[in-house]
Order: C-alpha cells, then sequence, then structure tokens
C-alpha cells in the first residue's frame, strides 16, 4: 500500500512539473527540456509504484503513514531538485537539493546570487514548490485525488497532527478540498492586488503563492525591495498578515459563520500580538534613530511604520520577504530580541507559517499562570482553556515536551554549525530560521545576504531542520526511535 501512495504522489509531482514545462515553453529561454526530463523521469518512478499496486486495498497503520509523510517530503525536494541540476541554476548536490527542500518546507533560504537571470520556467517551479509545501503536499494530495479512500484520514491528520486543522466537513476529503479553495481563493486576490501595481503578471503569480505559502521566494534577487513600491509593500505585509491564520477560519466565515475569527482565542493572541509588535519596532525606530549604518534606512514616519509592519509580517508569519528598508541585522541589537522572538513564536495553527505556533504559546503561559496561582491556592483546580474549551493534561503536557524538544534542536543546531565554521550569530541565525521554516537568518545569511558562501556540511544539517520544522518535529524524530521499528 504505501508503494501505491508514494505512486500517486510522485504523479501528482509529474502534473506539476510539466504545469511549469509549459511556462518554459510559453517563454522559450531554454529550461523547456530539464522540466520535460524532470517530469519524465517523475512519471516513470510514479508509475512504477502506483501501477503494479493499484488494486492494492487496505488501511495504513500508523507506522505507515509516518514512514509516507516523512519520506514524501524528501522525495518531492529529491525529484524538484532535478531540473535546478539540468538547467544549471546550481552545479551541486548539495545546493540543489537545499534549495529544492528550501522550497517545499516553505523556508525561503537560497543559495542563488543569480535570481534575476534565471528564466521563468525555473522561477515558476521554485513558486509553486511554496505554495504546494505551504499548505501541505499531503493535503493536497487528498483534495486532488481519490486513489487514498479509506486512509485519507490518516493521512491528513498525521502531515497535520500539529496544525489542529478542525474537521469542516462529515469526509477528510471535503475537508481537504474546502481549505484548499480557500487557499486557492486567497492566492488568486493577492495575485490581483500585486497586479493592480507595479508588478507584471507573471511577478504578480509566482509572489502571490510565495506570499500565501509564507515561504518568500521572489523573482527578482533584491526580493520585494525590486520594485520599490509602498504600495506592494503593504498589500505583501496585509497578505503575509492573513496567511499566518488558520485557513478554516476563511472558509468557516466563507460559508457564512463569521463569528469563527471571534471565537477563536489563536486568532486574537495572533493579531495582537502583531498589533504590539509592529508598535514595538516603530517605537524603537522613534527612539534610537540612529539604528543603522546603512544607507537605505527609513527616514519619514510613514517609512518608519511601513518598514515596522512589514518586518513583523514578514519574521511572524515565517515569510521571509525583504523591503527596501528591513536590513534588521544593521539596525542594533535592540531588534534582534523582538525578530527572534517572531521567529521562534510563529504564527497560527493550521496556517502556511512555520515556528512554534501560537497556540502553543498560548498553553504554555497559561499553564504558568496556572502554576503560579496553586501556589497560593494549593488545592483549586485550575485547568487550561483555550477558546472557552478545557484543553486535556496530556496536551498541555505535549506541548511542553515539544517545546523542551524545540529548544533543544536550537542548541545542538547552533552547536553543530558552529563546528561547521560559522560564527555565533550567523549559526544561531540559521538555525532557527531553519528549524521555523522563515529563510534569513542573522550575520553571514543575514536579510542582504544568503545562504551560498556556508560549507556544505552547514547545508545539509540546515536541509535537514527546514524538514523537522515543517513536520513539526515529532513525526521526523519518531522514525530515529528503535521502538518505531519494532513490530510488537
Amino acid at each position: 500500500m504505501k508503494k501505491k501512495v508514494f505512486g500517486v504522489l510522485l504523479l501528482m509531482e509529474t502534473l506539476f512539473l510539466f504545469i511549469s514545462a509549459l511556462i518554459a515553453l510559453c517563454y522559450n529561454e531554454g529550461d523547456l527540456l530539464p522540466f520535460v526530463y524532470s517530469a519524465l523521469a517523475a512519471f516513470a518512478v510514479g508509475a512504477a509504484l502506483f501501477f503494479p499496486n493499484r488494486h492494492e486495498k487496505g488501511n495504513l497503520n500508523r507506522k505507515d503513514c509516518y514512514i509516507i509523510i516523512s519520506g514524501v517530503w524528501i522525495v518531492f525536494s529529491i525529484f524538484g531538485m532535478i531540473p535546478l541540476l539540468l538547467y544549471g541554476t546550481v552545479d551541486n548536490l548539495t545546493d540543489a537539493f537545499f534549495e529544492s527542500m528550501s522550497g517545499f518546507t516553505t523556508t525561503g533560504a537560497s543559495v542563488l546570487n543569480n535570481i534575476d537571470e534565471q528564466p521563468h520556467g525555473i522561477l515558476f517551479w521554485r513558486s509553486i514548490t511554496q505554495w504546494l509545501g505551504g499548505l501541505g503536499i499531503m493535503l493536497f494530495s487528498i483534495a486532488l485525488l481519490p486513489s487514498f479512500n479509506r486512509n485519507n484520514k490518516q493521512l491528513f491528520s498525521t502531515e497535520s497532527m500539529a496544525m489542529s486543522i478542525n474537521k469542516l466537513r462529515p469526509k477528510t476529503q471535503e475537508t481537504a478540498r474546502g481549505i484548499l479553495f480557500t487557499y486557492l481563493v486567497l492566492t488568486i486576490i493577492c495575485a490581483t492586488f500585486y497586479w493592480v501595481g507595479p508588478m507584471s503578471c507573471f511577478d504578480a503569480i509566482c509572489h502571490a503563492m510565495t506570499t500565501l505559502g509564507t515561504g518568500g521566494f521572489s523573482t527578482h534577487q533584491a526580493s520585494i525591495a525590486f520594485f520599490n513600491s509602498a504600495y506592494i509593500e503593504y498589500i505583501c505585509a496585509l497578505f503575509m498578515i492573513f496567511s499566518g491564520v488558520n485557513f478554516s477560519l476563511y472558509f468557516l466565515a466563507s460559508t457564512g459563520k463569521w463569528d469563527a475569527f471571534s471565537k477563536n482565542e489563536e486568532f486574537k493572541w495572533y493579531m495582537v500580538a502583531t498589533l504590539i509588535l509592529v508598535v514595538l519596532i516603530f517605537s524603537l525606530f522613534i527612539v534610537n534613530p540612529n539604528h543603522t549604518t546603512s544607507m537605505e534606512m527609513p527616514k519619514t514616519l510613514e517609512e518608519k511604520f511601513r518598514t515596522a509592519l512589514f518586518h513583523v509580517a514578514s519574521i511572524f508569519s515565517s515569510s521571509g520577504f525583504q523591503s527596501r528598508f528591513c536590513d534588521y541585522d544593521s539596525w542594533g541589537y535592540a531588534f534582534w530580541i523582538p525578530t527572534i522572538f517572531m521567529m521562534v513564536c510563529g504564527a497560527c495553527t493550521g496556517s502556511s507559517s512555520g515556528g512554534f505556533k501560537m497556540i502553543r504559546i498560548m498553553i504554555c503561559m497559561k499553564n504558568v499562570r496556572n502554576e503560579l496561582l496553586l501556589y497560593i491556592h494549593p488545592n483549586a483546580i485550575l485547568p487550561v482553556k483555550l477558546s472557552k474549551h478545557v484543553v486535556g493534561f496530556e496536551v498541555v503536557m505535549r506541548t511542553l515536551a515539544f517545546l523542551f524538544i524545540f529548544t533543544a534542536l536550537i542548541l545542538i543546531g547552533t552547536m553543530l554549525l558552529t563546528f561547521c565554521g560559522l560564527s555565533f550569530d550567523t549559526a544561531l541565525g540559521s538555525c532557527i530560521s531553519a528549524i521555523s521554516n522563515t529563510g534569513p537568518g542573522f550575520g553571514a545569511t543575514g536579510p542582504t545576504l544568503n545562504y551560498a558562501e556556508i560549507n556544505v556540511v552547514a547545508k545539509w544539517i540546515l536541509s535537514f531542520l527546514m524538514l523537522i520544522g515543517r513536520l513539526e518535529i515529532y513525526t521526523i524524530l519518531l522514525i530515529f526511535n528503535p521502538h518505531f521499528w519494532n513490530d510488537k
């Protein structure tokens, strides 16, 4: 059954590779054959796995689901890197895999220094990898393909086990289709707003996909700063904030249930936190006007507010886009703490953003509050509540365990990267950025630089951290547990 599922997923990737091939055909820039060969390779392997096993039926157990979910992101990244190698976008396996993994995990960390020179097909493929990865490869598959039958609920819950997407329809496939439809509509709306501004139709579509996917890949080396437009920066900032919201809330609102927003406590915390952080960054610009040595710095109040809004939206949603003034690495240490907090925290569950997620922050903070109150009232019963619903003790414990593992991975990752020769600030920023799927880090991997100059071992470590972060740790770490492979 696992072979059948992998085959179906590869056939789906083939479809998107052929779409990119059509873009390459339209622009006739030399990347058509790389996409055709890549699509044929994916089709050949997918067909070899699917057709001999197409009549196979049965339920997947939990172990099978973890193997499939972990494996499919690696397999997609492997086939996704083939066009980059064949065309010559990158000239080695490490950079190709890093770029592809960064795309599918919506991290947005890039090794390319010549993005403006890339053909339209390659640029479109980079964007579509982030659009696919933003919502989740398995969710796309369940929504578009009927082949999973009884196994779609198990696969969906495994990939989305930490996302807490409420079931919107009686059937899992209907739920997936509802979320996908919402995602598609928001992407079209975003692209339309971009197109109204100074973006071309192609740029608008590509940036809309990477905005809704909170990936941050751009069709230009300078990112959003290329357009030098206040309008584009405001639109991008707003849609990055929108992309940090649980997509199921948008779907519920489209069915007339607008109170879903007001009833969702995580959404309210996210919006309040965004507002506070924008005010904080804006205030730091005001009280510390000599915050940067860069010649490009916000001068007027409007520029400072726009930069603060864009910076918060970009980092908090884990998008990683860069505007004209967003060289936060040179703003000074006062800006580093809120920036690191936003990287680590991330936005809402059920969104395309990365990070620890707001709902876990809420659970931890409420649990700390209850623990303090128990010192005053030792006999009190103080459950953790979210949106007026009691959170089970096992969920609280799982969240605290997740916090410990998340922190431990950052410390271990930072230590390993320093062993690879990276400075401490570069190692810490890169590690947090990778595991939170944010993109830009600090130091040598800061917002105005990229990951091209770091060594091979560091790139493989960061690729692994990107995958762990996208699948929210447990899915990947479980397969390294010896008990996981014990049939008993």
